[in-house]
């Protein structure tokens, strides 16, 4: 998933991207309402983590201003307030659920992946390209009927591919989607890890699935096709 974390608490936004990150997800951050808006409008994520709390525009109504615009991206509400009244409040908001502070990470995975399920339905979540299958939910991969165990990064790697299967998809795009930030394009990072997933996903199948364009960048496709 793309998840995008609004929270104007460095240290608590810092350990929500790390750990989500860690778990084969894409996390972006921001600290204040007006960016976190900004970025909910203009990125494509999945689901928002929402503090209520923020300098510049409170949660609540940048959530009811998404909602206003037509943006229907899951929101879950994190807060120090939860009496009942707070939850009612942010769930009328335009809020999908309420997480009142402290909470565990495991709690908060659990509702996130809930709402993604919620909001796209069982085929959305499956990714498939001939007999391979990437479940972004669970982590599962399997060809077949072998099950392959990727690393978080491997993991992110095959998905995007997945989503852009039959598309050439660049280093830079890689770089950019997969590891979420610049560096040097010259970098072998990419060509190592290409190297570990093909071997896991198309080592002892007749059919290769994830190719290599010359010039150009990668390519994953049904080879039966």
């Amino acid at each position: 998933m793309r998840l995008l974390i609004i929270e104007d608490d460095r240290d608590a936004a810092d350990y929500l991207v790390k750990a989500f990150r860690e778990v084969g997800h894409i996390a972006d951050s921001a600290s204040d309402g007006e960016d976190g808006l900004a970025m909910a409008l203009d990125g494509q994520y999945d689901v928002l983590i929402v503090d209520r709390m923020l300098p510049k525009r409170d949660g609540l109504s940048l959530i009811g201003t998404l909602r206003t615009k037509g943006i229907a991206t899951p929101a879950l509400i994190l807060s120090a307030l939860g009496q009942v009244d707070d939850r009612v409040k942010g769930l009328r908001a335009g809020g999908d659920d309420y997480l009142p502070k402290p909470y565990s990470f495991s709690e908060l995975l659990a509702r996130i992946e809930v709402l993604a399920r919620r909001r796209g339905g069982r085929e959305e979540t499956v990714l498939r390209v001939g007999d391979l299958e990437l479940d972004r939910l669970s982590h599962e991969v399997r060809r077949g009927t072998e099950e392959i165990t990727l690393q978080p990064r491997e993991f992110r790697l095959l998905e995007y591919l997945m989503k852009h299967a039959g598309q050439v998809v660049t280093r830079t795009m890689l770089l950019e989607n997969v590891w979420d930030y610049h560096f040097d394009p010259q970098t072998n990072v990419i060509d190592v890890h290409i190297s570990r997933l093909r071997s896991k996903i198309d080592k002892g199948f007749s059919q290769p699935l994830l190719h290599t364009v010359r010039g150009a960048g990668y390519m994953i496709r049904d080879g039966a096709r």
